[in-house]
């Protein structure tokens, strides 16, 4: 019987994951939560009642409030854009802010067939998460029940322990905030089911840069980006925007960095990623960075840059590529 019962909560961990990282903004930390999550049920297995809630809804209950509870007395998880106003020095100093809890991507790897069914196409972006950071913990959790997963607001309220009069104020209050709070507008052509032209027109976008990255090709760079593209670089504070500021960062980078890269496509958050890896003395390639790409159709309107060894273990990335 205890067998059956774990093997009836194992097909919620995928989505469930999906879930704890909107929340949290953190892989690791949804991982830990997911984990949480699968022990509680299990030690309450005596007192789940089939005939009041599903077990998908009994397993959110408890994913939910143990996320809210992880959240309390925490900073958000913020990208650099959401904390300061655009640098306009290319040579400022790159000093990382290491005691910033900043928002990390989620690996597309880790979209299971479960998880996939609860993901609305674009609900992953990098740019609504981060603007979902920006909410009040409980704001957050209501938004992401009601208007990503659908469920009732009355299965919210018995699910927060509230009244659906609250739930709905708490919706009503997340829905505008979340509008004041959202980093450049994402126009990302959808890569599962939409036109097959646009996710083409990605595509090539992003071998463009790939190739001009690869080549240390500023000027190919900077004709792929939009007027009013936005470069930040978590740990680091600082960001960039406009195609102009971005450009001169690049300069600097492979006048002080590297000239000779190699890029390997992945994807992040439901967008186009690449991991940059940088020459070395010894004639390989070193694992550099993690770039997650928004592209509109007028070219690539955000480059976030992540640089964490969290990160980089969360996407399974190889720390070193030989020369050939």
């Amino acid at each position: 019987m205890d067998q059956d019962f774990a093997a009836r909560l194992e097909p919620y961990r995928g989505e469930l994951l999906v879930h704890c990282y909107r929340m949290l903004g953190a892989v690791h930390e949804a991982e830990d939560l997911v984990r949480e999550t699968m022990l509680r049920a299990w030690r309450a297995r005596d007192r789940y009642d089939e005939g009041r809630a599903s077990v998908r809804t009994w397993l959110y209950r408890i994913a939910t409030n143990a996320c809210l509870t992880a959240l309390e007395g925490r900073s958000r998880r913020p990208l650099p854009s959401g904390l300061r106003g655009p640098c306009d020095d290319p040579h400022a100093p790159l000093a990382p802010s290491l005691d910033v809890p900043w928002l990390q991507p989620f690996p597309d790897a880790l979209l299971g067939d479960a998880a996939e069914r609860d993901v609305r196409r674009g609900s992953l972006r990098l740019a609504l998460i981060a603007a979902m950071q920006a909410l009040p913990p409980e704001q957050r959790a209501v938004l992401i029940l009601r208007d990503v997963l659908d469920f009732p607001a009355a299965e919210v309220a018995e699910l927060l322990e509230t009244s659906p009069a609250a739930v709905d104020e708490a919706l009503r209050r997340a829905r505008n905030g979340l509008e004041p709070a959202s980093p450049v507008r994402d126009d990302a052509a959808e890569r599962d089911g939409g036109a097959v032209d646009a996710v083409d027109a990605v595509d090539a976008v992003v071998d463009r840069y790939v190739r001009a990255f690869e080549a240390a090709d500023v000027a190919g760079l900077v004709a792929l980006l939009t007027e009013d593209a936005v470069l930040e670089m978590p740990p680091v504070p600082l960001w960039y925007l406009g195609r102009d500021a971005c450009g001169r960062f690049m300069e600097r980078l492979f006048a002080t960095c590297a000239t000779e890269w190699r890029m390997v496509r992945t994807a992040a958050n439901e967008q186009p990623a690449v991991a940059a890896y940088h020459r070395d003395d010894d004639g390989g390639f070193v694992l550099h960075t993690l770039q997650v790409f928004t592209v509109r159709p007028e070219g690539l309107a955000r480059i976030v840059v992540f640089q964490d060894a969290r990160v980089f273990a969360a996407f399974e990335l190889a720390p070193r590529l030989d020369a050939r």
